[in-house]
Formats: C-alpha cells, sequence, structure tokens
C-alpha cells in the first residue's frame, strides 16, 4: 500500500512541475511580446504601442541633475512624432527577464546614435496579461573611441 501511495505522489508532483513549465514558457513569451511591443513603440515614436505595453498607473522614475523625477504614463506619451521606420544606427534589445509567479522584472537596452538607454521594468500579470507597471531608467553617451593616427 505504501508503494501505491509513494507512486501516486510521485505523479502528482510529476504533473505538477511540468504544468509550471508550460506556464513559464507561456508568461515568458507573453513577457516578451510587451517588451517588445515597447520597443518597436519607442523606435518608431508610437505613443499608442508603448502605452499598450503599460498599465494605467504605470510611472517613468529617475534621478537627474540631483532631482528625483517621477513621471506618469499621461505625461510621458506626450510629444511623440510618429514615424514609419525606426531610424539609423537604432537599436533595442532585451537584456533578461525574471519570472516569479504572476511577477517578474526585466531590462531593457535602447541604442541610438548618441546615447545608450537602460531600462528596468516592473511587471504584473493582470487577467492572464503582463503589463509593465514601472520604470526605471537612466542614459549615458555611447564611449567614442578614436583609432590611433597611422605611423608614416
Amino acid at each position: 500500500m505504501r508503494k501505491v501511495f509513494l507512486f501516486i505522489g510521485l505523479c502528482l508532483l510529476f504533473l505538477n512541475v511540468s504544468a509550471q513549465v508550460e506556464d513559464t514558457t507561456s508568461d515568458l513569451q507573453s513577457i516578451q511580446k510587451t517588451l517588445n511591443l515597447y520597443i518597436v513603440g519607442q523606435s518608431t515614436s508610437d505613443s499608442v504601442m508603448v502605452g499598450q505595453s503599460f498599465h494605467d498607473s504605470w510611472q517613468l522614475k529617475l534621478f537627474r541633475d540631483n532631482e528625483f523625477i517621477v513621471v506618469p504614463k499621461s505625461k510621458y506619451l506626450v510629444g511623440y512624432k510618429k514615424r514609419d521606420t525606426k531610424p539609423d544606427n537604432w537599436s533595442g534589445r532585451i537584456v533578461f527577464i525574471d519570472i516569479s509567479h504572476d511577477i517578474a522584472i526585466a531590462k531593457v537596452e535602447i541604442s541610438t546614435p548618441s546615447l545608450l538607454f537602460t531600462d528596468y521594468f516592473n511587471l504584473l500579470k493582470i487577467n492572464q496579461d503582463w503589463l509593465i507597471v514601472d520604470k526605471v531608467s537612466t542614459r549615458i553617451p555611447h564611449k567614442k573611441v578614436e583609432a590611433p593616427a597611422a605611423k608614416s
């Protein structure tokens, strides 16, 4: 009888683990979709697309010029001028995603000709959809490296 209970217990354990792996894969794909919506929206300056990746309570937080700044979604999405294609020398990428049940964090880098933006996002799973609820961001100028002069 003990062997039967042990067998049933192990079967239930493996079924549960298998279901969690499938959920994590689905969640990862959904988070990537949300982050790519943000990245593509930024590349074409599409405020509607960017806004769709954010929860209504979304805020940007940053520290610049010795001041802590909080920008709500409504102010952040103002001033976009939509373009058909992304600019030359512009790229965006997802660096990492870490998921814990119904919350996640992600790091995204956006490179423009002069600046590298690093964004960290907090995401929540709300009604089966993953949305960005907060963003902290920093930017730095790209390092310019001069090639040594050729010797004559």
